[in-house]
């Protein structure tokens, strides 16, 4: 590597020697190099921001104070994605509007997607999150048709599918 770097400075006008060289590079690769804890990845912050805050460990959560006092986008967005999920999980529906406004006062714009989305449907999400009834069944139905329908390749004509839905059950 020094005989690298060497023949790339002599070109440009080096006049020092060939071990003035080496030393400083050695004294570089020798040097003891400052101890830092790698920032946790991205996945791994999102992770505990979706998670819920009291099943984080503790080093878990210092870090996650940690990274939140160093970026306030993440804090604005770790507030109020834990109170959306208290609103999914307490069936707080009525809440929506206000969780809306102070969305959109903050500059987060993949949430002002998902604000934007949620407004153009917002009495079937405010239901969702308020009426205690589901359609995970039917749902679930649709993504079994859906999956005899692939297994068939295209040949799925709507008599070949009635036969393979009711045969399947």
């Amino acid at each position: 590597n020094a005989w690298k770097l060497w023949e790339e400075i002599v070109p440009l006008g080096y006049k020092g020697s060939y071990q003035r060289v080496r030393a400083y590079l050695h004294k570089k690769r020798n040097s003891p190099r400052p101890v830092t804890a790698r920032p946790p990845s991205p996945r791994t912050v999102s992770g505990w921001i979706l998670s819920r805050p009291e099943t984080l460990t503790e080093p878990e959560q210092l870090q996650l104070k940690t990274v939140r006092t160093h970026c306030p986008e993440l804090d604005a967005l770790t507030r109020h994605v834990r109170s959306f999920a208290v609103m999914l999980t307490q069936r707080q529906g009525e809440r929506l509007p206000d969780w809306l406004d102070a969305v959109r006062k903050d500059d987060l714009p993949s949430l002002h997607t998902l604000a934007a989305g949620i407004d153009r449907d917002l009495s079937a999400v405010t239901a969702g999150l308020t009426l205690p009834w589901s359609s995970g069944a039917v749902e679930g139905h649709v993504n079994r048709i859906k999956m005899l329908k692939r297994q068939m390749f295209g040949r799925a004509g709507f008599a070949l599918l009635r036969k393979r839905v009711l045969l399947a059950q």
